[in-house]
């Protein structure tokens, strides 16, 4: 029997590749004899750097650069083996998760660090990039990047703007001429989950400029900000992409990746399918186990598992999902196509020793389920 083993990530507790372990020691003490394979998996998000990174056989690098409010630190990005892909995750320098509370501010935060990575990624070579562009700290439509680039943004009186949120709805031009000439044969794919318009009441501002700090004032002045950049990018380069969904992820990024670097927008999970070649994988697997730490409706929308459950329907392949909180009707769970599915819990806790104890949960959670799908095989 062969067992692909394909997890995402269980926040805060186990990375994609530790769940993996887990698994894979819980198909042993159930079937010794089973023939395993693991793919670590991530949806486009955090973590996404590191597995393709090291699924490539590449390398890791640590650049000096910005933090959303412009102070220096040491941000990570990774490189294919064969050199010509760069893996880069702007949360890892234009991230939420790098300021602290108080110093929640999308008029105040750039994304200027993320442009640092790519303009490093250059440096080095790199011909494509794949960029995550989840858990930000920002709301500037992507213009501190572009800055980091060779953008430089312009008022009225020709006054030459920082490139911060706050800026948006003072730019009257745009300057191009001294943008990064690699920028023209760079290939940038974009890993996108949300389907937010640039601006308006389903625009980056209004959805996510709250969690980033924004007041309802705040909201409105970015939102108006948001269509100033528009229009003005729109007439610089002839395209106009506000409404291209996902154009509104991490604070208007994505639209200004579309603008700014010609890049394209994909979904994060296709994008790490593809490049793990896990396809290939399912059509030989007798099972596919995944999981990840929360599954509800949300998964069933775009997440890894979702992604794993339309591959195994197209292949034959049971798909059994282990995970710590299970919150899907076992209809959601036969109408996505999952054969089994489990919480890993096995009495009543508190989330800090779940966390604790979720290597061994994991493992005996898998021991029973594979049990129960090998049992003919093993009392032959």
């Amino acid at each position: 029997m062969r067992i692909l083993i394909a997890p995402d990530k269980f926040k805060g507790s186990l990375e994609a590749a530790d769940v993996c372990l887990a698994v894979e020691e819980g198909i042993k003490l159930a079937f010794p004899d089973a023939d395993t394979i693991s793919v670590p998996l991530a949806d486009g998000g955090e973590g996404t750097t590191r597995i393709l990174t090291t699924y490539t056989h590449g390398r890791f690098l640590s650049v000096l650069v910005n933090d959303p409010l412009g102070r220096k630190i040491m941000a990570e990005y990774g490189i294919s083996g064969d050199g010509h892909t760069g893996f880069i995750e702007m949360a890892s320098a234009s991230g939420l998760l790098l300021l602290s509370p108080e110093e929640h501010n999308p008029l105040l935060t750039s994304t200027f660090g993320t442009g640092e990575l790519i303009r490093d990624a250059l440096d080095n070579g790199v011909k494509r990039i794949i960029l995550g562009i989840g858990g930000s700290a920002t709301t500037d439509g992507g213009i501190g990047m572009a800055e980091a680039l060779g953008y430089r943004f312009y008022d009225t009186e020709g006054e030459r703007l920082e490139a911060i949120g706050g800026s948006m709805g003072k730019i009257a031009r745009i300057d191009i001429q001294n943008r990064d000439e690699r920028l023209e044969s760079l290939e940038v794919v974009v890993a996108c989950d949300v389907k937010n318009p640039l601006y308006g009441l389903s625009g980056a501002a209004y959805v996510y400029g709250p969690q980033k700090g924004a007041n309802d004032v705040v909201v409105k002045q970015l939102d108006e900000g948001l269509l100033n950049l528009s229009c003005v990018a729109s007439e610089t380069f002839g395209i106009d992409v506000a409404d291209v969904p996902g154009a509104g992820a991490a604070g208007g990024l994505g639209a200004g990746a579309l603008w700014f670097l010609n890049a394209s927008l994909q979904e994060g999970v296709g994008i790490v399918m593809e490049q793990t070649g896990i396809e290939d994988e399912i059509k030989k697997a007798d099972l596919v186990i995944t999981g990840e730490g929360k599954v509800d409706e949300q998964t069933l929308q775009g997440k890894v598992i979702k992604g794993l459950a339309d591959l195994c329907m197209k292949y034959k392949a049971p798909l059994a999902v282990v995970c710590g909180t299970l919150s899907i009707s076992p209809e959601e769970s036969r109408e996505a196509g999952i054969a089994y599915s489990v919480s890993v819990l096995k009495e009543p806790t508190t989330l800090e020793k779940a966390q604790v104890e979720a290597f061994i949960n994991v493992r005996d959670a898998t021991f029973n389920l594979v049990r129960l799908f090998f049992f003919k095989d093993q009392n032959r």
